[in-house]
């Protein structure tokens, strides 16, 4: 079995994101960037599944401008086989880079696709149900636990209820939150020998996709700061507080 997974460069976890002066995005200049956290525990489930000897090969794939390289290298280093760059200097929305995933499946012709549920900078949580629709394959979004067997793929979900089981026939999309698994450290002589490794570089007009945006940014601001809290010594304080200070009662 073949697992396709879907990787992003986006500023660093670590990193307080800051707005530009003119308003119109948030700054990228000499900001530390890494790889999505919910995509690193998609490529921690592939490569778990490579180990266990129910896949036989990882592909990486990631869609962004030239320096995605080392995202791509860093999963490389993980334990990914293989790693495609699909180049843009543009900003993509998520139902072109469905699209353009949608294409390497046709082109690699994987078993499943992995994907984190969401990206940290746009969190649109859009392009992997986009990519099973366009695929026409199953989906199981928000996976928190999986286990392959039988050409299927059980998969917990979390829910606003809690946890939901589901089975899912393979080819299929699957998108996974936090509690799937650890994601491990690249050891330093993986990260050296990930160096030396190519990677594959298509571009957007190789697959006829356009990166014209559907939506228009209007503005981005700072939200507001919080105003400091205070304590109450009883329920009295607390009610005569909420009705004249804070006027919600």
């Amino acid at each position: 079995m073949k697992i396709l997974v879907a990787v992003k460069r986006v500023i660093d976890y670590n990193v307080k994101p800051r707005v530009k002066s003119d308003g119109t995005g948030v700054e990228l200049a000499n900001v530390k960037m890494s790889m999505n956290p919910f995509d690193e525990i998609a490529l921690e489930q592939a490569v778990r599944e490579k180990e266990a000897g129910r896949a036989s090969e990882v592909v990486a794939v990631s869609v962004g401008p030239q320096a995605a390289q080392e995202t791509l290298r860093t999963a490389l280093a993980v334990g990914a086989d293989r790693a495609i760059l699909v180049t843009t200097d543009d900003e993509i929305e998520p139902l072109s880079v469905a699209k353009v995933l949608k294409a390497v499946v046709d082109s690699e012709k994987p078993d499943m696709v992995f994907l984190g549920k969401q990206a940290i900078d746009d969190d649109s949580n859009q392009t992997g149900q986009m990519l099973a629709a366009l695929l026409g394959w199953g989906q199981a979004t928000f996976a928190s636990k999986l286990e392959l067997k039988d050409g299927e793929a059980i998969v917990t979900r979390e829910v606003d209820g809690g946890l939901q089981t589901i089975a899912v026939k393979l080819p299929a999309v699957l998108t996974v939150d936090l509690r799937l698994n650890e994601p491990r450290y690249a050891s330093l002589p993986n990260i050296m020998k990930a160096r030396k490794k190519p990677i594959e570089q298509k571009t957007l007009s190789e697959f006829n996709i356009s990166s014209q945006p559907r939506l228009k940014i209007l503005k981005v601001e700072e939200p507001q700061a919080r105003k400091a809290g205070v304590k109450v010594k009883n329920v009295a304080e607390l009610v005569e507080k909420l009705k004249n200070d804070a006027g919600v009662l």
